[in-house]
């Protein structure tokens, strides 16, 4: 294949030396590894006592690292690390150290009538359990306070 003006198109771009315009037909100032200063070439020198390499295989292991699951009050998609299922968390609510401090501060405020018992019906002021579907296994706590 020929270029327009018909020079051959390069198989390859130019080396380092051809394109800064340096002598590659110049003689190395230094002696080459291997060659005798008169250009002979030589040969290297054998490996006295090791043996030859040998083609052992190579036995890989992958390991995966589940990150660290941080559990809030939403359901989590996760691995179970008992059953090892991929699940989605069943969530259970508990009263917590929140739920009781809001009933003690509505005492003091004078909701005495049966209204301070209002957070114990509230999920938001609950501490938070997550389960497994499959297997019932507690897999966190969300803990509010």
């Amino acid at each position: 294949m020929a270029a327009p003006s018909g020079n051959p198109i390069p198989s390859a771009p130019p080396s380092y030396e051809e394109t800064m315009g340096l002598n590659v037909n110049y003689p190395h100032p230094y002696p080459v590894p291997g060659q005798k200063p008169d250009g002979k070439g030589m040969n290297p020198p054998p490996h006295m006592g090791q043996p030859p390499p040998t083609n052992n295989p190579i036995t890989v292991q992958t390991v995966y690292v589940q990150q660290p699951v941080v559990f809030y009050d939403r359901p989590v998609q996760m691995c179970c690390p008992s059953c090892n299922q991929m699940i989605v968390t069943r969530l259970s609510y508990d009263s917590g150290a929140l739920t009781w401090l809001s009933c003690g501060g509505l005492c003091l405020v004078g909701c005495v009538g049966g209204c301070c018992l209002i957070p114990f019906c509230i999920d938001a002021l609950k501490d938070v359990d997550h389960t497994c579907p499959k297997c019932s296994a507690l897999l966190g706590s969300y803990k509010r306070l």
